[in-house]
């Protein structure tokens, strides 16, 4: 009979410990869509447009871009991985929450279309994004960012329709990362992976393939 009342005890003991360990983590709060829409109305409007299509070839469309790249790039700007002294200015009094909130909202507008403009260079940049360069180890853009440009959640950004001056001035800062001399801290340098793939363009191949995207769709 000791014996008997021993273990129950234990067992009395032991089982709140098993409870609380085979509960399941609390869901993660849920972004909350009117105050992005509030937060990227007065912080970031005046540069990439109302609903988040840029009308400035220099900024990026932001519009139903994925919500986990975004938050990204808004801590890298905030921490400094990602070098742009007018964006870790506007990222630093962000909040995580603000980021979510943010990227959230901006997932839920719709892009507008873009459009190539450079005729002589069409097939040039859509062999590239296709097909990339076998010769010179140049993978094709469209493994990672998808035939139409549309990205891969929580992997490879949205590219479809984007301002081709601004992903002309990306791929050369990745570019130029990767070349750049030791110690020196210039360029973009918050992805190894694109930094490879840009290191091995030249200029007008770099132009050929931003113009191309810019008319994906």
């Amino acid at each position: 009979m000791k014996l008997i009342a021993s273990l129950l005890i234990a067992a009395a003991l032991v089982a709140p410990v098993l409870s609380t360990a085979a509960q399941p983590p609390a869901p993660a709060a849920k972004a909350d869509l009117a105050k992005g829409e509030a937060t990227f109305t007065a912080i970031c409007a005046s540069c990439h447009g109302a609903d988040g299509n840029s009308g400035s070839p220099a900024n990026p469309k932001l519009a139903q871009q994925h919500p986990e790249y975004l938050v990204k790039q808004l801590q890298e700007y905030k921490s400094g991985k990602r070098a742009n002294a007018i964006m870790s200015g506007m990222a630093a009094g962000l909040s995580e929450a603000d980021m979510k909130n943010v990227a959230a909202w901006l997932a839920t507008k719709e892009a507008k279309p873009n459009f190539a403009k450079e005729k002589d260079l069409v097939a040039l940049g859509e062999r590239i994004y296709r097909g990339g360069v076998a010769e010179r180890q140049i993978a094709a853009c469209a493994g990672c960012h998808s035939p139409t440009g549309a990205g891969i959640p929580s992997q490879y950004p949205r590219l479809s329709g984007q301002h081709a001056d601004y992903t002309m001035a990306q791929l050369s800062a990745f570019r130029e990362h990767a070349n750049k001399g030791a110690g020196q801290n210039v360029g973009r340098g918050n992805n190894a992976q694109m930094s490879g793939v840009a290191s091995k363009l030249n200029d007008r191949e770099i132009k050929a393939v931003s113009d191309y995207i810019a008319g994906l769709r």
